[in-house]
């Protein structure tokens, strides 16, 4: 991650405005390449021979931030590693008593004779039986400038240039005092990748609005507790990529910015174009589900299914994101559908039990047999569960549905018009 004195930002109207690198200026593209070069072929040398290089490309001044973000971008995907013959603490400890013993002797015999170097690492190489030359390169070769290059995470001119503007956001969001999050149209399968993210850095979060198409969230940030810490910090900078992975997001964050903590605001929404760096799965549907989504086409032609985007707060305990909604032409009523097939029986579990009290009027979930879940808790769900061993029966869902239907028509028609 980028430390505080290599951020570069403009502050435009009480906002914290970070510069960018172009992606695709021919510019920046040769030096990030030049170096790339300079780490890959850095490989067994020392961690300060590589910083002289670097310095010797870039120079010094305020003008030169950029390169050298972009330097510690590689540094940090660089691994270092003590190379010695010998221990560098035995080392040490022999050359200073062997040092200590001649000025002692020195001083016993009345010799006034200068010191010698060479003589006292020469002794200390007798004792240990290794070469003076091992002595000598050994002595320090724990500190971190010595440290020499073991191996390089490679990486092309074009994606070190996103990497360096994500780790650039990332930097200004360790002063967020609040963020808020707008997701818009995300399958669900994401939003609960997302979902999962938040939770897995322990990130304090709640749902501030969740209707159809868009997620909201609010999210506390490190700023904003009894005191700041680098370690919470650090969890909202690692969650940023996963935000990033969504097509089309928007975050503003509220900063405490300078030494005086002055308040700014941060905006980030996905027409910045940064690149995720972590992994996307993307939108995985299995081809049975496809299939059956098709079938039910054809079995009940009033009902249109669609991905879900909904969120439902299952009374802060947890967030369900549906996988699909189905709507009723006719009537306009909605049905949520949940197709567990490969969830944890913990998960299940819970989301059965809270279901009933926090859920919607109208669900169905699919339970494959392979889920072993206790059936007192299925029995007082309020929604069918319709079990299923390779794919969901279309025929057995469409007659729920109508019955759903057929209920709200009832509903209807029991009402007269002067009540």
């Amino acid at each position: 991650m980028l430390s505080g004195t290599l951020v570069r930002v403009k502050q435009v109207k009480g906002r914290v405005v970070p510069l960018y690198l172009p992606v695709d200026q021919t510019e920046w593209l040769e030096v990030a390449e030049s170096l790339l070069m300079i780490f890959r072929e850095g490989v067994g040398r020392t961690r300060l021979e590589l910083e002289e290089e670097i310095d010797e490309l870039v120079g010094e001044g305020l003008a030169t931030l950029a390169h050298r973000g972009l330097a510690k971008v590689l540094e940090d995907r660089a691994e270092f590693e003590v190379v010695s013959d010998a221990d560098p603490e035995t080392i040490r400890r022999a050359v200073f008593d062997a040092s200590a013993e001649t000025r002692r002797s020195a001083r016993a015999a009345g010799h006034r004779a200068p010191f010698r170097r060479d003589q006292v690492l020469s002794a200390v190489a007798e004792r240990l039986a290794i070469t003076t030359e091992q002595v000598e390169a050994s002595l320090f070769a724990d500190l971190k400038e010595e440290n020499r290059l073991l191996r390089f995470e490679e990486l092309d001119a074009t994606k070190l240039i996103e990497r360096y503007n994500v780790e650039l956001a990332r930097a200004v969001l360790l002063r967020a005092t609040a963020i808020e999050i707008e997701i818009r149209r995300e399958p669900p399968d994401r939003i609960r990748r997302l979902l999962r993210r938040l939770k897995f850095h322990r990130l304090l979060h709640r749902i501030v609005r969740a209707e159809e198409g868009v997620c909201s969230i609010h999210v506390d940030g490190p700023m904003s507790l009894f005191s700041a810490t680098n370690k919470y910090g650090l969890q909202m900078a690692l969650f940023l990529p996963a935000l990033l992975q969504c097509s089309e997001f928007r975050l503003k964050a509220e900063l405490r910015w300078g030494p005086k903590r002055e308040p700014r605001t941060f905006q980030l929404d996905s027409s910045d174009r940064l690149v995720s760096h972590y992994d996307d799965p993307g939108s995985y549907v299995p081809a049975e589900i496809v299939a059956f989504v098709e079938r039910l086409r054809q079995v009940a032609p009033d009902w249109e299914p669609s991905e879900s985007t909904a969120l439902v707060d299952l009374g802060g305990e947890a967030t369900w994101v549906p996988d699909y909604r189905f709507v009723h032409k006719p009537s306009g009523i909605d049905v949520y559908v949940e197709i567990l097939g490969f969830w944890k029986r913990s998960s299940v579990e819970r989301l059965l039990r809270l279901l009933p009290v926090h859920g919607p009027a109208r669900y169905v979930l699919f339970l494959s047999e392979r889920l072993k879940v206790d059936e007192e808790v299925l029995d007082r769900l309020d929604g069918p569960v319709l079990r299923f061993k390779e794919i969901p029966n279309a025929v057995e869902f469409a007659a729920i549905l109508a019955k759903f239907a057929k209920g709200v028509g009832e509903e209807v028609a029991s009402v007269s018009p002067g009540s």
